[in-house]
Parts: structure tokens; C-alpha cells; sequence
């Protein structure tokens, strides 16, 4: 996985303000927003994790660059299908979070990240 550098200059500058707990609060407040309205016509359903797998391919569309990346990620980490589910959840989500209608690289690659994390606390 190809991760970009992060200049000094924005590592030092105010792009990186912490946000505060009401902030915070708010974004997840929207993100569950956008969440009820996605399922709205499907009962049992309220958050992105309970989406079933035929779902997940209709509401977590990713484009090639991502798909290209999803699946560097899938063959460097040996996942199985159901993680490839798992991450295009997680990523649904930090658009979510994020306020983007669409999953972007860096939602996916987020969404990757943590899944890693995960397999390297299993291998310990």
C-alpha cells in the first residue's frame, strides 16, 4: 500500500486542530442522519454495520482507483470476502463521518488501516 507523505508544513500548521467534543458530537449526529435516511425503506436496518452483503454492493460503490486499492490491500493481508464487506462498511461510514455522499481513497484507505490493526493484534 502506497501511503503519501505529509509535509511539514502542514503537520505544523492549523489543519490539524483538534476538534471539540460538540463538534464531534454533531458529525456523528449527521452521519446517523444520513444513516436513517439510507434506510429508511428497509426495516431492521438503521446502521451501516447491519447492512446484509447484497446491500453493501449497492450502497458502498467505490471507484476504480479504490477498488484497485481495496484489493492490493485484500491480497498484502490474505482477507477473506467477509472483510472486504467489513471494509466497505467502515468506509461507508467515514464518508459518513466525513459528510461525503460518495466513499472516497481516504475513507478506504482509513477503512483499511483499521482492519489491519485488527489482524495485527490477532497475530500477538
Amino acid at each position: 500500500m502506497e501511503v503519501t507523505p505529509v509535509s511539514y508544513e502542514r503537520l505544523t500548521g492549523n489543519e490539524f486542530s483538534s476538534e471539540t467534543s460538540a463538534d464531534i458530537a454533531a458529525r456523528v449526529a449527521r452521519a446517523r442522519e444520513m444513516q436513517e435516511a439510507r434506510f429508511k425503506d428497509n426495516p431492521n436496518i438503521y446502521y451501516n454495520a447491519q447492512m446484509p452483503s447484497r446491500m453493501v454492493r449497492e450502497v458502498c460503490q467505490v471507484n476504480p482507483a479504490g477498488l484497485m486499492l481495496v484489493k492490493k490491500a485484500m491480497e498484502k493481508l490474505q482477507l477473506s470476502a467477509r472483510a472486504y464487506d467489513r471494509i466497505l462498511k467502515v468506509a461507508r461510514t467515514a464518508a459518513d463521518l466525513g459528510g461525503s455522499e460518495e466513499i472516497r481513497i481516504e475513507d478506504l484507505a482509513e477503512a483499511i488501516h483499521f482492519r489491519s490493526l485488527d489482524r495485527e493484534s490477532w497475530a500477538r
